[in-house]
């Protein structure tokens, strides 16, 4: 995990698709809204998630970090809905749908 909506694949990192977390200490440049929250409290709810299960991402783009952009999930988890659903992202940079649970 990098943090709260980034992965690392390798030498790659993955942005999780329609996403924002909170970013960790220093990572807010100046004049950005930051999403507010306990960026640790986010990667480490991301970090649980995946756990040691097999990630699969579908590439969605490729954001202006040249960072790729993807839906990934882990088993039927979806981790963009997951972060959000647990109160550790908001929805922002485009719209996803996620699925409701009774």
């Amino acid at each position: 995990m990098v943090d709260g909506d980034t992965l690392r694949c390798g030498s790659r990192r993955v942005r999780l698709e329609g996403i924002d977390a909170p970013e960790l200490p220093g990572q807010c440049r100046t004049g950005r809204r930051c999403t507010p929250g306990d960026s640790y409290a986010s990667t480490e709810n991301l970090r649980r998630t995946v756990g040691s299960a097999t990630l699969q991402c579908k590439h969605a783009n490729i954001d202006h970090y040249g960072r790729t952009v993807a839906r990934c999930s882990v088993g039927d988890v979806d981790l963009s809905c997951s972060q959000i659903e647990a109160g550790h992202a908001v929805r922002r940079y485009g719209w996803i749908w996620c699925r409701w649970k009774p």
